[in-house]
């Protein structure tokens, strides 16, 4: 397993092929310390729900490996498939090859084009982060029951309708509704979990594929670690589910026709991964 084998070098980790050994022909997870976020007045703030890794969480890596052990192994024991295999070490696991969701271009001898690479999956059970900033009519916090969006996912991801997925033969509409069906029973398992540790989940992204050896059915793939949610704390919805502390919560602004939404709730996950390991 050397680092000669890399496969892919992400914003929080780096995938290698396996060429020797046991886990021939598996995947190598290498979880990194790199961490996403923005920089506000000077000042670096760390966010998962940004795409620019903005520098490193000195042992982070080896936390989001644990975190996402615990969730893998909690997924499977309620009869959710994914490309997990086992955990070796502190910051690495082993995985299933898998195929993204993707597709080649159509044309690619025409000057732009290029090819869907692989799809992220987002659900929102809030309305809160991007989703706020592209719908700023709907009152923020509003409970999404869920919604999923789909995402292209790169150096910047770009929101793609579910309808263009189908419409561009990316998907089939009964690959689509299998992939939301999937993302929504993972998305009421991961927060249910962090429900019953008293923290609320208002949105996270999953990525789905298949996998390289496997009959062709749409799994979990990638990962699922603190750099793919989002957490708050003293969330008190009402009867319709929508937070009732929004106006003490929420801070928005709209400057140089840009707008900025964030949650004086929201846990870091330095203080809520310690619960799940």
């Amino acid at each position: 397993m050397t680092e000669q084998n890399l496969v892919y070098s992400g914003k929080s980790k780096d995938v290698f092929n396996i060429t020797e050994g046991p886990y021939s022909g598996k995947y190598r997870f290498v979880f990194t310390d790199r961490a996403t976020g923005y920089i506000e007045n000077g000042i670096t703030i760390f966010d998962p729900g940004y795409d620019t890794v903005i520098g490193d969480i000195p042992g982070k890596g080896a936390v989001a490996c644990r975190f996402a052990t615990h969730f893998f192994k909690l997924l499977k024991s309620k009869g959710i498939p994914s490309h997990y295999i086992d955990t070796i070490t502190e910051n690495e696991m082993i995985v299933e090859p898998a195929i993204p969701l993707s597709m080649p271009a159509a044309s690619p001898e025409f000057a732009g084009s290029a090819p869907l690479l692989n799809l992220e999956f987002t659900w929102r059970n809030n309305a809160t982060g991007s989703f706020w900033r592209r719908y700023p009519f709907v009152r923020p916090c509003m409970n999404l029951r869920k919604v999923v969006e789909a995402w292209t996912k790169g150096d910047s991801d770009i929101l793609i309708t579910l309808e263009a997925l189908e419409a561009t033969g990316a998907m089939s509409r009964e690959e689509i509704e299998q992939s939301v069906e999937l993302v929504k029973n993972i998305a009421e398992i991961v927060s249910q979990e962090f429900t019953s540790n008293n923290l609320h989940v208002i949105d996270g992204k999953f990525e789905l594929g298949r996998l390289k050896y496997g009959d062709g059915k749409i799994v979990l793939i990638d990962e699922i670690s603190p750099d793919v949610l989002r957490v708050c704390k003293g969330y008190s919805p009402d009867k319709d589910g929508n937070c009732t502390v929004y106006k003490e919560c929420t801070v928005t602004n709209y400057s140089d026709g840009k707008r900025t939404i964030k949650n004086r709730n929201q846990v870091s996950a330095a203080d809520f991964i310690s619960i799940f390991l």
